[in-house]
């Protein structure tokens, strides 16, 4: 049977005056092994504040990192974000005109009540020199509103009588339309989907409904497209290019090896403008590559290599090669070269010992090297802006056109943030398909 029994020993500190006693139970098991356990609470306590002081000492050694990346990434995304959603320039700047714009119902006309107040907000924001902030809002949802506006305003500055809805419809009869009042309505709540509509080449009917937008301003869904198709271009160029580099790393002497990473380190020694000009010239209907070509008979007339697709696949697998060696060449390091050797022992073929015994111990880098060159590829900029010209620009040159010309923050806003949501839904498909635990970087 198992019994239990106490001990009682006596502690000595660092301090000879201070003894502290100390209670063990032991328990006897059927076994005959005997397991200690201390009892006394003032031990579980220091051990507790020991472990404590531990988990805070940790925490403020990686407290800089976590606010660096909440103050360089977490708000400024949060940031994009709210303002893809917001929409403040009319309850800011003519807060009667969004309050009673809530209770139209897109049925009819507006009635007199709404005009008046229209017409008086307007002639209020003139004066408060604040009517081009609504009227640059309301033109990027109709155009043509910018001019209805001011010109409007211009006139109801010097207009005496009652009958607003008759005047402003016989001054301009696109106050007659629904359109018009649709842009009000639309930009009345303080947060709307207009920004991620028009990132879809979507838009608010005159009735409040989702409609397409006409033909010649669909712009945004087909550059996405492009984008995610050149994305995928360059990642399987790299992954055709660098797996087979890796592997012939991974099996070279460490001298060869050490001294052929070196190369594939040294454009990280040179500035991205500097590799992407060099493309340029070399990518010229008389730069270095057609020249090439022609010299050696393989073509009469010079490719278009440049401000087109082909120079944005040719100039951003170069850069993004790198990105796919050294995740896949880390791994590939690592894995025993018996294996191989074993598989063919048992009767594979080379081929087959490769494709079932070494391949799928070389996936995790592949994985990796595949997932970070999509990611750099799909939000490139300097590079497409370049080289590709007008037929090769990706959505990056859209969101940096929107940020800092067109200073449509909203539009630039959500088009940052249907991209960042494509890659997450992407990277969720992998994640189901490959798994995220077989990403791996050595």
């Amino acid at each position: 049977m198992p019994r239990s029994f106490s001990k009682q020993y006596l502690k000595h500190s660092k301090n000879p005056s201070i003894h502290q006693q100390i209670e063990i139970d032991m328990s006897e098991t059927p076994s005959g092994a005997v397991i200690y356990q201390l009892t006394d609470q003032s031990i579980k306590q220091k051990l507790k504040k020991a472990e404590r002081r531990h988990k805070t000492r940790a925490f403020l050694l990686v407290a800089p990192l976590i606010l660096f990346v909440l103050f360089t990434f977490i708000f400024p995304l949060g940031s994009m974000l709210l303002r893809s959603i917001s929409s403040p320039t009319m309850t800011e700047y003519m807060p009667d005109v969004a309050k009673i714009m809530q209770r139209w119902d897109y049925q009819a006309i507006p009635d007199d009540e709404i005009f008046k107040t229209v017409a008086q907000s307007m002639v209020t924001a003139r004066e408060n020199k604040t009517i081009g902030r609504v009227a640059n809002r309301l033109n990027s949802e109709n155009s043509g509103m910018r001019s209805l506006m001011t010109g409007t305003a211009r006139k109801l500055a010097k207009y005496k009588g009652d009958d607003y809805k008759a005047f402003m419809i016989d001054l301009d009869p696109d106050w007659g339309q629904m359109e018009t009042w649709g842009a009000f309505k639309v930009i009345s709540n303080p947060y709307t989907l207009t920004h991620y509509l028009a990132a879809l080449d979507l838009e608010y009917g005159g009735d409040g409904s989702i409609v397409a937008k006409p033909e010649k301003y669909q712009i945004y869904v087909d550059n996405l497209l492009k984008t995610l198709k050149l994305s995928l271009i360059v990642t399987f160029l790299c992954i055709l290019l660098g797996y087979p580099l890796s592997y012939y790393l991974s099996i070279l002497p460490p001298g060869k090896s050490n001294l052929l990473m070196i190369m594939v380190l040294l454009p990280f020694w040179t500035s991205l403008l500097v590799r992407t000009s060099a493309w340029m010239v070399m990518l010229q209907s008389k730069g270095v590559v057609n020249s090439l070509l022609i010299y050696l008979g393989i073509i009469d007339e010079p490719l278009a290599l440049i401000y087109n697709q082909v120079g944005t696949v040719i100039a951003m697998t170069h850069i993004l090669l790198p990105f796919m060696i050294l995740p896949t060449y880390s791994v590939m390091k690592n894995i025993s070269p018996v294996y191989m050797r074993e598989a063919c022992s048992l009767g594979a073929t080379p081929a087959q010992a490769f494709r079932r015994v070494y391949f799928p111990q070389s996936l995790p880098g592949l994985s990796a090297g595949a997932v970070l060159v999509f990611i750099l590829s799909i939000g490139y900029y300097i590079t497409p802006a370049l080289v590709g010209g007008s037929t090769g620009q990706m959505i990056s040159y859209l969101i940096a056109y929107h940020m800092q010309q067109s200073l449509n923050w909203g539009l630039g806003a959500a088009l940052a943030g249907t991209l960042l949501f494509v890659v997450l839904v992407l990277f969720g498909v992998y994640n189901r398909i490959v798994g995220s635990s077989e990403l791996k970087l050595g």
